[in-house]
C-alpha cells in the first residue's frame, strides 16, 4: 500500500502530538499536517493534498460537523474519520459525510492507548479506500401520508412469524436509516447488528427512533421482536440471537467472544435468524469492511429466507456484501435507495 497522507485537526496540543507520534509509526501513514484551527486547516487542504483527515468534533471557530458540510464538498476525494467524545453529535458527522468514527478518550491518561491507535489506524486505512458519499439532507419523522397508509394496508403477507434482519459496518449508520425510514409502523419486527462501540449504540437507537415510523431501541435481553419494533444490538461484549418461545420471537443477549472479528457479530445474528425464522425472514447485508454476515446470510438463504445485498456502487465499503454475494448468499443485489422498498415487497 502506498503511503496514506493524513491531516490531523484537533484543538488539543497534547492530543495532536499524541496522534502524530503514534500514527506515524505505521509505515503506510504519512502525517502531512497537524492543526489546532479548523479554519486554517481548511485553507491548507489544497496545498497538502491529504487522503484522509482525522477530525475532532468539538473545536473553536468551527465544529467538526460544520467542517464536513462546508469544507469537505470542495475536496471530494478527501475522506474523513471523526474522533469524538461520547456524544450523539458523532452521528451528525456521519450524516455529513464522515466515513467512520472512533470514541475519543475522556482524559489524556488512563486509557488503552495501543488499542485506541490500532482502531484508529485501521479506520484510517479503510477510509483511504472507501467511496465518498454525498451529504444527506437532515432527516425528519415521516408523516402519515396516503402512501404510507396504502403500504400499511398492503402488507398482507406479513405474519407474527415474519422478521427482518439487517447487518452493517463501515458506512452502515446512514445506510441503515436509508432502509428503515421507509418501513411503516405496521412492518414486521426488525433486528439489527451495526458494528459500533458500546454506549454509542444507545444514542444511535435514540436518534433513529426520531426518524422512523417504527419504534427503535437498543436491545435488552428478552425484548420481544414484534410488529412495529426495531431492536439494535448493543455494542460491547454480548452477542445477540433471535429466539422463539410460545409467545413468539425475542432476542437473547449472551456474553461471548468475537465471531468473524466482532461482538456483536452479524454472522451470529443471521445464523440464529436462519435457524429460528427460516423462510419467514428477510435478510439484508449493507456496506462494511470484511466478511462478517456473509456466512450467516448464506445460511439464511439456504433455510428459505429472501436475502438482499447492497450493490458495489452504493456502498461506502463493498466488503461484507461482496463476500456474501460471492458465497451465494444474496438472492438479489440492489442499490441502497431500492432496498427498503424491496424488503416491503416481500410482505405485500
Amino acid at each position: 500500500m502506498s503511503e496514506i497522507r493524513l491531516m490531523i485537526i484537533d484543538d488539543s496540543l497534547f492530543f495532536r502530538t499524541f496522534l502524530s507520534q503514534k500514527l506515524s509509526r505505521d509505515a503506510s501513514i504519512e502525517i502531512v499536517g497537524s492543526f489546532a484551527d479548523p479554519v486554517e486547516a481548511a485553507g491548507r487542504i489544497g496545498a497538502l493534498h491529504p487522503d484522509v483527515i482525522a477530525l475532532d468534533m468539538e473545536m473553536p471557530k468551527m465544529r467538526g460537523s460544520e467542517f464536513l458540510r462546508t469544507v469537505m464538498p470542495r475536496h471530494p476525494n478527501v475522506k474523513a474519520v471523526v474522533i469524538s467524545a461520547l456524544s450523539g453529535n458523532v452521528f451528525d458527522a456521519m450524516q455529513a459525510g464522515a466515513i467512520d468514527f472512533v470514541g475519543k478518550p475522556s482524559s489524556p491518561t488512563g486509557f488503552d492507548q495501543e488499542h485506541f491507535i490500532q482502531e484508529l489506524t485501521q479506520k484510517i486505512k479503510v477510509a483511504a479506500t472507501a467511496q465518498v458519499r454525498s451529504t444527506a439532507a437532515p432527516y425528519s419523522k415521516p408523516a402519515a401520508t396516503a402512501a404510507t397508509s396504502r403500504t400499511r394496508l398492503s402488507m398482507s403477507r406479513a405474519t407474527p412469524k415474519s422478521v427482518i434482519a439487517i447487518g452493517a459496518s463501515t458506512g452502515g449508520t446512514e445506510a441503515i436509516i436509508e432502509v428503515i425510514k421507509k418501513f411503516p409502523a405496521s412492518a414486521p419486527g426488525v433486528v439489527i447488528v451495526q458494528h459500533m462501540p458500546p454506549v454509542f449504540t444507545k444514542m444511535y437507537a435514540e436518534r433513529v427512533d426520531k426518524i422512523c415510523a417504527m419504534t427503535v431501541s437498543e436491545a435488552q435481553n428478552g425484548d420481544r421482536v414484534k410488529q412495529g419494533t426495531i431492536l439494535i444490538a448493543p455494542g460491547g461484549d454480548h452477542q445477540m440471537y433471535l429466539r422463539q418461545d410460545a409467545s413468539g420471537y425475542y432476542v437473547a443477549l449472551t456474553p461471548g467472544a468475537k465471531v468473524s472479528g466482532h461482538c456483536p457479530s452479524v454472522d451470529v445474528l443471521f445464523d440464529s435468524v436462519a435457524k429460528t425464522a427460516g423462510k419467514n425472514a428477510v435478510g439484508v447485508i449493507l456496506t462494511g469492511m470484511g466478511a462478517d454476515g456473509a456466512k450467516g446470510l448464506t445460511d439464511m438463504r439456504k433455510n428459505g429466507a429472501h436475502t438482499i445485498g447492497q450493490n458495489e456502487e452504493s456502498c461506502v465499503v463493498y466488503g461484507m456484501p461482496m463476500v456474501a454475494y460471492n458465497m451465494g448468499g444474496v438472492t438479489e443485489q440492489l442499490p441502497l435507495a431500492s432496498i427498503g422498498d424491496a424488503v416491503l415487497r416481500r410482505f405485500s
